[in-house]
């Protein structure tokens, strides 16, 4: 039974859910006519269907001052389970960077792809484009379960591919029941629609009151950061056998500057499932969060914010209700590892796979470095398959034993760095995109960030710390998206050109990191966290991490030299 709630209290994005008529709205009717833009209720419906309106806001000062409108554009995300797909649908996706984008892909966290720079009469083309491939944007973004990720290494003697299919079968399960998104995509349907929207048992009308996010994770190999998902898959193996999973509720890393009713949370173990019971209990922790999530403020719509506030045995025990059954207690099982998966890996079926490091997910050609030309030559050229990596990372798969020399000579030959000439921090750097196109952010993300890990790499190295393992993140906004609450070191956007410096993190995205610094000029941060890097030289334990030994010490906030109130 749901929580009563006053409508009249409800955000407007809940009446504009309700109002919808299965995610239609005025979507198509809008997509037809000869503006740039769509209006606010449509642009909210355009969520679900796997695209932001955004603006280019490198213009927006000399486009205002002339009196023009925003340089409106769009982004388009693709939903890719396990961040997998086969030759052609990489190559349909990359044709479409030039063809509707800016001509580049960008990696998410999330292991899809965001097409940047698509304009509204292009919208259209691109989605049915990329469902001819058979890739899908329904559900990429809104209220909705997201994207699922899972380790994307093929690695056949384990229980991996068997994983990436669960995954696959999860987002075939939550994806909404309407046909909108066929009828305004796929068939081009403006203004026909049927008198009724189709039921749907698990999203109602309502749809959920925030994202969802679920993850698949390995004790040996926590690539994806389980802990920082709504619905977290902990999996459970012996001797090659898949024999259930942990189940963790309650993760996400957003939060709000200055309102601490918000904040970042880890997922909390829940019970033990089989894999068959696996679609069942998500189904039955999705429709909890449907029935009592919070629909009055956005910022706190989140599974975290009701397992915060109902606590965790409260919420098993609605979980069990929808079951009609108790839940079998989680297993004793931890955190032992992570891997990036770049460089040359044996698959176990005769074949190999290759990871490459795509500097902060920007998959682009540009002097000195033609990254998609190599990427698009390898997978024409050998048939190759495509995963992504949450690191958001590239992962050539299916590799014969007689190719590998010519896809490390074609890699070479265009530019793109070897492994072995990446310092560790650079290595496992993320920073989101920020500006010029998120209309979040508040300050730069990925175009700073490769010339802080310059500077951080050469304070390293002058400390004799550069080959230390070390995950940089950065992000333009306090929502999370690069994930910055859960590494060493993290510099999250506060105000344009300032930062809130997190130190303390867990390498192995187990713990959550301490807020040590507040508005940190960008040119100031490096000097900022210098005398943490000194005294973790001086002072560590034998093989002691920097996030480590800052959650051991502990980290006693200040305000950074060069901030102010």
């Amino acid at each position: 039974m749901s929580t009563i709630i006053d409508e009249s209290a409800l955000s407007d994005v809940e009446r504009i859910k309700r109002e919808s008529h299965g995610l239609r709205g005025t979507l198509g009717t809008e997509l037809e006519n000869e503006s740039t833009h769509v209006t606010h209720d449509a642009e909210r419906i355009l969520k679900f269907h796997g695209s932001y309106m955004q603006e280019d806001r490198d213009q927006r000062r000399e486009r205002k001052k002339a009196g023009l409108e925003p340089a409106y554009q769009f982004m388009v995300r693709s939903k890719l389970p396990g961040g997998v797909m086969n030759a052609e649908q990489y190559l349909v996706q990359d044709a479409l960077a030039d063809r509707y984008g800016n001509g580049t892909l960008r990696i998410t966290t999330r292991q899809g792809f965001q097409f940047h720079g698509v304009l509204k009469g292009d919208l259209r083309p691109a989605i049915r484009d990329l469902n001819e491939a058979l890739v899908t944007t329904f559900g990429a973004c809104g209220d909705v379960v997201r994207n699922v990720v899972a380790c994307p290494a093929p690695i056949a003697a384990g229980v991996q591919e068997e994983v990436i299919e669960w995954a696959r079968r999860l987002k075939d399960e939550t994806l909404p029941t309407t046909s909108s998104y066929h009828e305004i995509w796929i068939e081009g349907v403006s203004v026909t629609r049927p008198e009724q929207a189709e039921p749907d048992p698990l999203y109602q009308e309502r749809y959920l009151p925030r994202k969802f996010k679920i993850g698949f994770g390995f004790p040996e190999d926590n690539c994806n950061d389980v802990h920082s998902n709504d619905l977290g898959y902990l999996v459970i193996a012996e001797d090659g056998r898949l024999e259930g999973f942990n189940v963790l509720v309650g993760g996400g890393l957003g939060q709000t500057h200055g309102k601490s009713e918000t904040f970042p949370r880890l997922a909390l173990p829940l019970a033990f499932v089989t894999p068959e019971e696996l679609i069942e209990v998500s189904k039955a922790v999705i429709a909890v969060q449907r029935d009592y999530g919070n629909r009055v403020s956005r910022k706190r719509a989140r599974l975290k914010y009701l397992i915060e506030e109902r606590g965790l045995d409260w919420f098993r025990e609605q979980v069990e209700a929808q079951l009609g059954r108790k839940l079998v207690p989680a297993r004793e099982v931890e955190i032992t590892g992570i891997h990036d998966h770049l460089g040359w890996h044996k698959q176990g079926d005769g074949r190999w796979f290759r990871g490459v490091w795509v500097e902060n997910g920007r998959i682009l050609d540009r002097e000195g470095l033609q990254l998609r030309t190599a990427l698009r030559t390898l997978v024409e050229r050998l048939g190759l398959d495509v995963h992504l990596t949450t690191q958001h990372n590239v992962l050539l798969v299916n590799i014969a034993e007689d190719q590998k020399a010519e896809v490390d000579r074609v890699l070479a030959e265009h530019g793109v760095v070897p492994i072995e000439a990446l310092t560790p921090t650079r290595r496992w750097g993320i920073a989101c995109p920020a500006l010029p196109t998120c209309g979040l952010a508040v300050a730069e993300s990925e175009r700073v960030h490769p010339a802080l890990v310059t500077e951080l790499e050469g304070m390293l190295a002058e400390l004799g710390l550069a080959q230390e393992d070390l995950t940089v993140r950065m992000t333009g906004c306090p929502n999370g998206c690069a994930r910055p609450y859960t590494a060493d070191l993290a510099f999250v956007g506060r105000s344009l050109g300032k930062y809130v410096v997190f130190v303390g993190g867990s390498f192995l995205g187990t713990r959550l990191a301490t807020a040590y610094a507040d508005l940190v000029p960008f040119d100031r941060i490096v000097p900022t966290v210098r005398p943490l890097f000194e005294r973790y030289r001086d002072d560590r334990l034998p093989g002691e991490r920097f996030g480590d030994y800052w959650d051991r010490v502990g980290v006693e906030p200040i305000q950074a030299a060069g901030a102010r109130a």
